[in-house]
């Protein structure tokens, strides 16, 4: 059993003008989060990890009944739409009709349904089901372990998961672009997108800590995801820039210059640089790795 972390915590950036609760309510979420993603950090191995997995959504909420997932159901479905749309301008340069999509960290399968308009087959992978509505036929549920990605090899045309990578143990997460390269189809593309680590952190950490250490097991940079990828099997990785449903190809070395620039200031001068709307719609880490 991993204790709670030290309580002489203090608030080190200004609550958002969104964020309603106390310091002393924002202190109690992040030390549980904490005291709970250092369980996942320790655990030794993949059936660790996932018997963690399996109880700490539920610990937390019972522990913090304000947490903003509870509390913003009224309004979780315009989000959840408004989310779609952006996904679906991000996917909109891949998709091509009757292509095979898999979405992994699928969810309610609400994008996965989206795309099943314009795919032939789509696969939606997780680790549970979280489906609220009856699927459209050509979209599969796939239950995973969090690692494997258990659909035919090389059958798909477009991957895509979105603000997963971090949340993923770092071991677990070489294991999945493994086999998410597996799943493609020569020229397929997996289209990520995660925080990035420059203007974070990007949990409930970003209140105490100078990095992730909440349920964002890892977040990464734009550079050190690239390589990430290219590590796994993919040569070719394009970035991309932009939010709210517009984005654009970027030159790699482009974003990854300005990354540089930033990683030279000390890093709470870093943050007060990089986290704005502007800083973000540059840095947010929007890739898509092509498989030869």
């Amino acid at each position: 059993m991993v204790s709670f972390v030290e309580t002489r915590v203090t608030l080190r950036k200004s609550q958002r003008a969104d964020e309603k609760r106390s310091a002393d309510r924002l202190k109690l979420h992040y030390m549980v989060e904490r005291r709970l993603a250092d369980r996942v950090r320790a655990a030794a191995t993949p059936e660790e990890r996932r018997a963690v997995f399996a109880t700490m959504y539920d610990e937390l909420f019972r522990l913090v009944p304000d947490h903003p997932r509870l509390l913003a159901r009224k309004t979780a479905q315009q989000e959840r739409v408004t989310g779609i749309a952006w996904d679906m301008a991000q996917l909109k340069p891949f998709l091509r009709p009757g292509c095979t999509f898999l979405e992994i960290g699928a969810g309610d399968c609400a994008l996965a349904a989206r795309v099943a308009a314009e795919a032939g087959q789509v696969y939606a992978v997780d680790i549970a089901d979280q489906t609220r509505e009856k699927l459209p036929q050509n979209v599969q549920l796939v239950l995973s372990d969090g690692r494997g990605i258990p659909v035919p090899e090389g059958s798909v045309d477009v991957a895509f998961s979105d603000q997963l990578m971090e949340h993923l143990h770092p071991e677990d997460a070489m294991v999945q672009l493994a086999n998410i390269h597996r799943a493609l189809k020569p020229g397929g593309v997996y289209v990520c997108i995660t925080p990035n680590r420059l203007y974070g952190p990007s949990d409930i950490s970003a209140y105490f800590d100078d990095e992730a250490r909440g349920f964002h097991l890892r977040e990464y940079s734009v550079g050190e995801l690239r390589r990430i990828l290219q590590g796994a099997g993919f040569p070719r990785v394009q970035v991309f820039v932009g939010a709210r449903g517009f984005f654009a190809r970027c030159p790699a070395w482009l974003v990854e210059t300005l990354e540089h620039a930033l990683e030279t200031l000390p890093v709470r001068l870093r943050r007060r640089v990089a986290d704005n709307k502007l800083m973000r719609a540059l840095l947010g880490v929007r890739v898509a790795a092509i498989k030869e």
